[in-house]
């Protein structure tokens, strides 16, 4: 596979959409809690956070279009629905969690600032990048993410080549399935739907000469990214795996300056706050533009629907940073267990071969997934008892308590399909 200028700078430039805040303070937790087990919950967080979204991206390849292409196979009333939904969460949740967290972490402990004026200037640079949109894959990709990249792996590669004991054994069960949960809170699966939109537009004002150079453009991006993802979590999670026996503590943010400090010493501490800084910034970059781009496409192509987008996510992710990064968490659990299923199932069903995935697979499977991931969203209200939903749904305690029947749905809709049809084209000669 040919790595060219232009596939290293797509790459980079995708990989810093990807990671943002939840990326960088999810891994090394997830590991300091799975002990021995940080292999085993690797190998979940990735199969969530990285073989998904870089799924979602393959899918975008393969439509060369927009958001709303995902599910138009269903019907364009719903995809329109779907598409609102998504960016509707994209720019009230994960949007303005980067900037709670840049404050929190990585200005708030060493700067005189109050949360307002970090956010608006936070923004405000966001919209300069958004309304600069044709720059976006250079900009990303030749400056912001190897500087990313190189604080990541200075702070994973001399944890790894210290001298540490080795991770202990832990009590926790279910180290697969708590990696897999953990990765829906980087929201890269949503993330990928919206990025690939991005990166098709970005390509598309490089005025590449075919669909198809495009294509494996974003094919052999998505390869490069999904490798470097998978390596920093990889790299992340066993570091904290590392520190389980000799660090003590119950927040996600403090291990991750805890590590920083042990480490790279008190440098760790202002470099730590450049990395969250960087990682949210991009992040954000990605999710206004992507939200900017649709309401864009809704009005025809309009430069103006483009702008007040932009302007509009930019002081709603102002305002709503100011709850704080807990309660904007605590908000995310309920929407991602609405959404989530849909975008992940959305995401496989375009990336099978059309055969395997005809318009009546599609509407059979896309209900029958928002239908059984309501007991997972009723939980998170508290609406419905973990204990009850056992009673008829394998998983519960996973949280995926859609993932067998939607599987078992769409293998009985496969062998029904022939014979629906087959009486359907009966009657009509009739």
């Amino acid at each position: 596979m040919r790595f060219t200028k232009e596939t290293a700078i797509t790459s980079f430039a995708l990989f810093s959409l990807f990671f943002g805040a939840g990326n960088l303070i999810i891994p090394p937790f997830l590991g300091y809690t799975a002990g021995s087990e940080w292999l085993l919950t690797s190998l979940g967080f990735a199969l969530s956070a990285v073989i998904i979204p870089i799924l979602g991206i393959f899918a975008h390849a393969r439509l060369q279009g927009t958001l709303l292409d995902f599910g138009n196979k269903v019907h364009h009333t719903f995809s329109l629905v779907f598409c609102i939904i998504v960016y509707l969460i994209a720019i009230t949740l994960p949007g303005p969690r980067t900037a709670s967290v840049t404050y929190e972490m990585g200005l708030q402990p060493y700067f005189v600032i109050n949360s307002l004026t970090s956010s608006s200037i936070y923004f405000a640079l966001v919209l300069i990048f958004v309304l600069n949109r044709s720059k976006i894959i250079d900009l990303l990709g030749k400056y912001l993410t190897p500087l990313l990249l190189i604080i990541l792996a200075t702070i994973i590669g001399v944890a790894v080549f210290a001298e540490l004991p080795a991770p202990q054994k832990v009590t926790e069960e279910g180290s697969v399935f708590k990696g897999i949960i953990e990765g829906y809170q980087t929201f890269d699966a949503i993330g990928a739907i919206v990025i690939g939109a991005i990166l098709v537009v970005s390509l598309n004002l490089k005025d590449h000469d075919s669909a198809d150079i495009k294509k494996k453009l974003l094919f052999r991006a998505g390869i490069f990214a999904g490798m470097g993802l998978f390596l920093i979590y990889f790299g992340l999670i066993y570091v904290g795996a590392l520190y389980s026996t000799i660090l003590e503590t119950s927040s996600r943010t403090d291990l991750l300056a805890l590590l920083s400090y042990e480490t790279l010493g008190k440098g760790g501490r202002i470099m730590l706050s450049v990395l969250i800084s960087l990682a949210c910034f991009t992040t954000a970059i990605g999710i206004v533009t992507g939200t900017s781009d649709f309401v864009k496409g809704i009005f025809k192509g309009s430069q103006k629907a483009y702008i007040i987008t932009a302007i509009s996510a930019c002081i709603l992710g102002v305002i709503i940073g100011q709850t704080g990064v807990a309660y904007i968490i605590s908000i995310a659990v309920p929407a991602l267990n609405f959404i989530y299923p849909l975008v992940i199932v959305l995401i496989i069903l375009n990336v099978l071969p059309a055969r395997m995935a005809s318009r009546f697979i599609f509407r059979t499977v896309a209900i029958a997934t928002f239908l059984l991931s309501i007991p997972d969203f009723l939980i998170s209200l508290d609406l419905l008892s973990i204990e009850k939903a056992k009673e008829l749904f394998p998983f519960t305690n996973y949280g995926i308590t859609w993932v067998i029947p939607t599987l078992i749905i769409f293998v009985v809709a496969k062998l029904v399909e022939p014979f629906i049809f087959k009486k359907a084209e009966t009657n009509t000669e009739t």
